[in-house]
């Protein structure tokens, strides 16, 4: 019997695999694969039961400048290059208008770190809009949506310092921030994070922590087939596990597959293929244990991601009725009819949730008083969208 072997065996058996065992079960080759899947759908059983949750949201992207250069990341503009641009309040404010229009709940904004550490054209925008920094501008846009509309923001702005985190709290139900690898070996020359100083693994680990410490709902999660190895995705979940086990504010873990582009450094790698993700998301359930909420986005499997929720998968993340997903807009997101034929065909309900989890809708403490009020007229007894508001039902 290999070690493989042994590993597989103690995850049948209902056990957490340990750090050496799960690097193995990534390595796992396809004839085993359904017993592996078999171990984190169990898992998921326990503590999720048969419902598989999405968020209606509308796609933000505040700005597209960005002083990092991460080689897999089309999003990221310079001043001057096709798509660059930052947005007004009046175009965010129209943009969120129209998905409330359509029934999103989950105003989700992404952006660049830091651009104006980099480029005077921002610094320039920023002191039109009377801010000295991009998350004073967020979160003022924040705000807007809070007050002007019915949907939650949720902002996934990158690094963050403890006072930004708490600025953004106040006008957010949600925020987050892709750990993506503990590996600083990718920071090296050529690699993915080269030349990428918002992507230290120690800096986001902090942002992830001081979130913690301010209670806020905490989205994060892992990048697979950026040059990691297995190891180092172990290591990532790991660190996301101990983060959550000091705090209890981790809502959901991303795993998230690298795909190749036209114009990225990194267009000329491999794709992770679906065994490879389903691998990776059956792991992350075995080590996150039955009470974590595990997704990983459709769209970007779109060949296979029917079988995610055999590996312990219990949401499909953001689905947009009106916006692309900018940082994959080659990759459409599902129709939200087909996401439901497909979440049925593998015996699960599909249902909405909000930007914030049904676990946190309940804890006062993970809201500012100033959120608790919009999220209230949205959520039912069991802390999901109240059936009523479902409006994708009709889509």
């Amino acid at each position: 019997m290999t070690a493989a072997d042994r590993a597989l065996d103690r995850v049948r058996e209902g056990r957490a695999p340990d750090a050496g065992e799960a690097a193995l079960l990534l390595g796992l080759d396809e004839p085993r694969l359904p017993d592996l899947l078999a171990a984190a759908a169990a898992v998921r059983g326990r503590g999720r039961g048969r419902r598989i949750t999405f968020s209606a949201k509308v796609f933000v992207p505040l700005t597209t400048l960005c002083r990092d250069y991460c080689g897999y990341c089309t999003f990221r503009k310079d001043p001057g290059e096709p798509g660059a641009h930052t947005m007004t309040p009046e175009e965010v404010l129209a943009l969120v208008q129209a998905g409330e229009r359509l029934g999103a709940k989950e105003a989700l904004f992404s952006l660049g770190d830091k651009p104006e550490a980099l480029f005077p054209e921002h610094r320039a925008f920023l002191r039109r809009m009377g801010h000295r920094s991009t998350l004073s501008y967020l979160r003022a846009v924040s705000a807007l949506v809070l007050r002007e509309s019915s949907l939650l923001p949720h902002a996934n702005p990158g690094v963050m310092s403890e006072r930004d985190l708490s600025a953004l709290r106040e006008v957010n139900a949600s925020m987050g921030i892709m750990l993506e690898t503990t590996s600083e070996r990718l920071l090296g020359p050529g690699l993915a994070h080269d030349h990428a100083p918002d992507k230290v693994p120690t800096r986001r680990l902090k942002t992830i922590a001081l979130a913690g410490k301010l209670q806020i709902p905490f989205t994060t999660g892992l990048l697979i087939g950026i040059g990691e190895t297995h190891a180092e995705r172990v290591e990532t979940l790991l660190a996301i596990r101990d983060l959550h086990e000091r705090h209890g504010h981790i809502q959901e873990v991303i795993v998230q597959n690298f795909r190749a582009k036209p114009g990225i450094p990194m267009r000329g790698w491999a794709d992770p293929t679906l065994p490879d993700l389903l691998r990776t998301v059956a792991v992350a359930r075995l080590l996150l244990g039955p009470d974590m909420n595990i997704q990983a986005p459709p769209n970007l499997m779109a060949e296979g991601y029917g079988r995610l929720p055999e590996a312990g998968l219990n949401d499909w993340g953001g689905i947009s009725p009106l916006t692309p997903d900018h940082i994959n807009p080659e990759k459409p997101w599902p129709l939200i009819r087909e996401l439901r034929q497909v979440t049925e065909a593998a015996g699960h309900e599909l249902r909405e949730r909000l930007a914030i989890y049904p676990e946190y809708v309940s804890r006062p403490e993970f809201m500012d008083a100033a959120v608790r009020p919009a999220v209230a007229r949205l959520v039912g007894a069991d802390g999901l969208v109240r059936p009523p508001l479902e409006t994708w039902r009709t889509w």
